[in-house]
């Protein structure tokens, strides 16, 4: 269970695809959210964990990917403004 002091930021309306909830556990899913609200951005290369960091502390997006129970990944995208995250898998187009 995550804690309001252990959110990071704020994630606005919150977007899964129709994609990932016919791929993914619910489970999956809450689990990547509760990681990615965090702070803790998953398997993302180190440019974009520096670009996370500084994207808290000055707007930017943020970006976390994960590998679920089966091997699959899936991306969630928190908007600058912080009005929104989507969880999408890697290719799907997020507006």
């Amino acid at each position: 269970m995550i804690l309001p002091s252990m959110m990071k930021f704020q994630l606005g309306r919150l977007v899964i695809t129709p994609a990932v909830l016919t791929t993914f556990s619910v489970n999956d899913i809450c689990r990547a959210i509760d990681r990615h609200v965090c702070g803790v951005w998953g398997e993302v290369p180190d440019l974009v964990r520096i670009t996370n960091e500084t994207g808290l502390s000055h707007g930017g997006h943020l970006l976390s990917a994960y590998r679920a129970s089966g091997g699959l990944e899936l991306r969630v995208l928190t908007t600058a403004d912080r009005l929104a995250t989507t969880v999408h898998l890697p290719g799907e187009s997020v507006l």
